[in-house]
Parts: structure tokens; sequence; C-alpha cells
């Protein structure tokens, strides 16, 4: 009785795998669509390559705190800190993130880095193209993980 039961399992999963196999196929826009991101929609929850953000003077957001790197389950952020100067101003703190990598392909993408920044400098983007055959390619710098410097307004000069 057994047997029966199991051929008949099997028979109905084939018939909905043949049921499927002759279905059209049905795929996103992606990369082919219109767009910046060609195609691709994201949920606001998304979690994508992660961005450095600048406050609105244009400084780094980042105080190198370390509090990502000590959240990091999966320990992918390398951090090595800095003193500003009164010359050389990077960040509005004390400090700031002379070097900040992050390794993907260690990153996890669970967004405790997020989280744990008390000054809101690490987001997760909507970066997701980020596969590569080259490993040494995965470890984004800071420089590639900033956000570009915000436009400075230009004052108008008056006539004389």
């Amino acid at each position: 009785m057994s047997i029966v039961r199991d051929i008949a399992s099997v028979a109905k999963g084939m018939s909905i795998t043949f049921k499927e196999m002759f279905e059209p196929t049905q795929v996103e826009n992606y990369p082919d669509g219109p767009g910046p991101m060609h195609g691709a929609q994201f949920e606001e929850r998304f979690r994508g390559q992660h961005v450095l953000q600048r406050d609105e003077n244009g400084l780094e957001k980042c105080v190198a705190c370390f509090l990502c790197a000590a959240a990091c389950p999966a320990n992918c952020i390398y951090i090595e800190a800095a003193e500003n100067t009164a010359e050389q101003r990077i960040s509005s703190a004390e400090r700031y993130a002379k070097v900040y990598n992050i390794d993907y392909n260690r990153c996890i993408f669970c967004g405790y880095c997020v989280e744990a920044c008390p000054t809101d400098a690490i987001t997760h983007g909507h970066g997701f193209e980020l596969a590569s055959l080259n490993a040494t390619s995965l470890v984004m710098r800071k420089e590639q993980l900033l956000t570009a410097m915000p436009a400075q307004p230009t004052t108008p000069t008056l006539p004389k």
C-alpha cells in the first residue's frame, strides 16, 4: 500500500514539474529596464552596499568610535583612527576614520553596524551588484563607500 502511495506522490510531483516546464518564463525588467537602476525595484528596508554619510558641511560623519566594527558578527569592518587637526578637518569630532574598509567576502548584510553607529555615519544603500571573480575587489575602501561631496551653493556677486 505504501509503494502505491509513494508512486502517486512522485507522479503528482512530476506532473507539476512538467506543467511548469511548458509555462512561459516570467522575469523582471532587470537589467534592460528603464531608469537608473535598469528596472530593479527596491523596498525601503533593502540592505545593499554600505554608504558612509557626510554632514551638511561636507565633513564625514564617522568619528572612528569602532562601535560598528565591534557590533559586526562577521568581523568584516576594519578601521584605523586618526586625529583631526585645526588645519585639516575631516570630521566634526576629534577623530576621524583614516582607514575604513568593509570586506564583502565576509559581510552578511545583517545591519548591526548601521544600528550601532551613534552618528548615523554608516547606512545601507541600494547597491546590489557586488559579485566579482576577484576576491580583492570585494574589499571596499573608504573612498568607494563615501557619498559625494554636497554641491556648494554659489553666492551671486553684486555688480559694483
